[in-house]
Order: C-alpha cells, then sequence, then structure tokens
C-alpha cells in the first residue's frame, strides 16, 4: 500500500519544514574550549531534511522559522538561499540592539575524534523561533492555496517553548485537514524540556502530535521517552537501539495510532566518534524493510546524519512511493552525510544511488 502524496503538478513545494536553524560555529580538528577561529555553517533538525531534499535530490523545498533582522539573521538566511531552499515563509523579528527580548540561535559544536565524542553546545535562549506561536504562519494558504506535499517537523521545536508546542500542534493539524502528509522526528532532549513540565509534558505534546502523524521517526529511547512505549525482555547494547527492539516497539505503537503509516530509525552502533555501524530499518502496511548494512562507517561528522536520513526516506517515498527504496535512500544519504562537515548532505543523488547498488569508495576522474 503506498503512501497518498498529492501530485508534484498540483503543488507549490514538494516539502516544507517547521522549526528553529541556528548558526553552527565549528572548530574544525579542535576544541570549542581551545579555538581561536570557527568554520560557520547553518543548522537545524527540521531544516536539514528540506536542504537535503533541495540540494541532492533537487525538490522544491521552503522553511517555516523566525531569525532576528541583523546581521546574524541575515547570514543564516545567506546560507539557506545557497542550500536553494525558498525564505518566503520565514519571519523576521525586530532587533532590540542587545539581545534582551529576542535573538538568533548559535550551535557551537566539537565533531570528536576517536575515543573522544561529538560535543554541542547550543545557545539558543530567547531565540526568535522559540518565541513563533499559534497564528505566526497562515497554514491554510501554505497547505490550501499553495500546496504542500510533504510536512516535516519535530520534537525540538516543540520543545523549544510552550508556544512552539502550541504551534506544532496548529500545524500538524492544518497539514492533514490539506491532505498534506505529515512527519515527525521525536528527537527526544531532556534538557529542552527541562524548563516546560520535564518528561510528563513531554509525553502529553508529543502524543498529541502523534495522532496527526502519517511518518513517525524516532528510536527506542525516542518512542519510550516522547510516548510512553516499553519494551521489555530485550538484550539493549549500550551504543545503539537493536532491531528486535525497534520491531517491539513499532508493534506496539501502530495499535494506539493506527494513523501511522510509516515508522522508522536508524541502527547505530558507536564503536568510536569516528567509526560507527550503520544501517536503517523501516515499517510500512505491518512489514519491515531493511536498509544495507554499512558497516565501520568512517565518520567525518556524524551531526545531521540522522536528518538526512530522514531526506532520503521522503525522497524515496514522493518520487517511487516504495518502502524499500526509502530506507534504502534514507540510509545511504545519511551515511554520505557523515562523511563530510556541517550539518547538511553535501552529497548528490547519483552518489546516494552507487552506494545504494553496493558501489565502493574507488576515486572517481
Amino acid at each position: 500500500m503506498s503512501l497518498p502524496v498529492k501530485p508534484a503538478k498540483s503543488v507549490a513545494f514538494d516539502q516544507i519544514s517547521l522549526g528553529e536553524i541556528m548558526l553552527r560555529l565549528d572548530p574544525g580538528e579542535g576544541r570549542v574550549r581551545t579555538a581561536r577561529s570557527f568554520t560557520a555553517w547553518e543548522g537545524g533538525g527540521e531544516y536539514n531534511t528540506s536542504r537535503g531534499l533541495r540540494k541532492c535530490f533537487g525538490l522544491r523545498t521552503a522553511v517555516c522559522t523566525a531569525f532576528v533582522d541583523n546581521e546574524v539573521g541575515h547570514l543564516i538566511e545567506d546560507f539557506i538561499m545557497q542550500g536553494g531552499v525558498a525564505t518566503d515563509l520565514i519571519q523576521w523579528r525586530d532587533d532590540d540592539g542587545i539581545g534582551r527580548t529576542v535573538r538568533n540561535g548559535l550551535n557551537f559544536t566539537e565533531r570528536g575524534f576517536g575515543i573522544r565524542g561529538a560535543v554541542g553546545v547550543p545557545d539558543r535562549g530567547n531565540t526568535a523561533a522559540s518565541q513563533l506561536k499559534p497564528g505566526d504562519f497562515d497554514w491554510d494558504h501554505i497547505f490550501g492555496t499553495l500546496g504542500v506535499r510533504w510536512f516535516h517537523t519535530g520534537g525540538i521545536f516543540a520543545a523549544l517553548s510552550a508556544s512552539t508546542a502550541e504551534l506544532t500542534v496548529e500545524a500538524v493539524q492544518a497539514a492533514k485537514k490539506h491532505g498534506t502528509i505529515v512527519s515527525y522526528d521525536l528527537n527526544y532532549r531532556p534538557s529542552l524540556w527541562k524548563t516546560i513540565g520535564g518528561l510528563k509534558k513531554a509525553r502529553e505534546i508529543n502524543r498529541e502530535i502523534a495522532q496527526y502523524v502519517d511518518v513517525m521517526l524516532g528510536n527506542e529511547e525516542d518512542f519510550t521517552a516522547s510516548l510512553g512505549f516499553e519494551v521489555k525482555g530485550v538484550d539493549h547494547t549500550l551504543s545503539g537501539i537493536e532491531t528486535g527492539a525497534f520491531k517491539q516497539m513499532i508493534e506496539t505503537a501502530v495499535k494506539e495510532f493506527p494513523n501511522f503509516k510509516v515508522a522508522a530509525t536508524t541502527l547505530r552502533r558507536v564503536i568510536t566518534a569516528t567509526k560507527n555501524d550503520w544501517s536503517a530499518i523501516l515499517w510500512h502496511d505491518g512489514n519491515f524493510f531493511e536498509s544495507r548494512k554499512y558497516d565501520e562507517l568512517e565518520i567525518l561528522d556524524r551531526v545531521g546524519g540522522g536528518d538526512s536520513f530522514a531526506s532520503g526516506l521522503q525522497f524515496g517515498f514522493m518520487q517511487f512511493n516504495d518502502a524499500q527504496k526509502a530506507v534504502d535512500y534514507g540510509a545511504a544519504h545519511g551515511a554520505l552525510a557523515s562523511t563530510t562537515p556541517g550539518d547538511t548532505s553535501m552529497a548528490t543523488r547519483k552518489e546516494v544511488e552507487k552506494q545504494i547498488s553496493g558501489g565502493g569508495a574507488r576515486v572517481v576522474r
């Protein structure tokens, strides 16, 4: 059974995302605490999927977010424009000159190496995106008049504030009303929920959102913490989810949320920060589909690998409406994204398809 994805010719956008985009500051091979220079990138869990779909797969995408109207906000906007993602739906907020009432988010990120894991130090308090609220976007215009095939958001944005949680509920309801496929990445972060109600509030909000989701993404911890599903009697590794645990989790979840048409996760076993076993699994219409296994995948920068998996999965369904292709494109795209710096993918569709077909790393001339 395929997903009821709208025809591409009937809409303005193939996909839009709702989320916060921060300026990522990367010390390269060094440490944040000793750095004297940083490379600037843009990144955000929800936005990264839109950029991957546009830059790697050539689809039409846009992002719903907010920035302060100052030089940093326009720097992030410039990165977004370089990625080809439409900026028409971005909200702009007046600069108060000091960031006392509203500011743009920063994310200092170390890549990690060997036994030293990656480190993220987000500086996102009081950001423009965290102050977004219901009514800020005209969803009937976006989903109805313009038309969108696929809408993606996630638990990180929903956890930024009480108002972003309410906005996320409003958005998924509107998307469903207009027949747009909704995907949601649970992405549970305890630190984000801590000041707005903790685990109890996370479950309350995520379970409300889940009623409107077609494609649910998340690992075992996400499903347990965000939705309250427990799996017992499974031997868990210390460094990743097991296939058996995910299958049990999903079989339980789809009974309670029969609206889930797809559920998927990456399967990552962390050997070192620079070497992971990597693959993915997807549930659709009562069956499980597994990707090729990328054993001992060498990692340059793991941040954003899961988002690139999500964008490849979305492409697989929008382009082919095929579950096996979706998990294959997702896993290959996520693997390739882990071999380049920054949050977002630098891969091409040809490179993704080469990996799906079992291609190696011989030099291309």
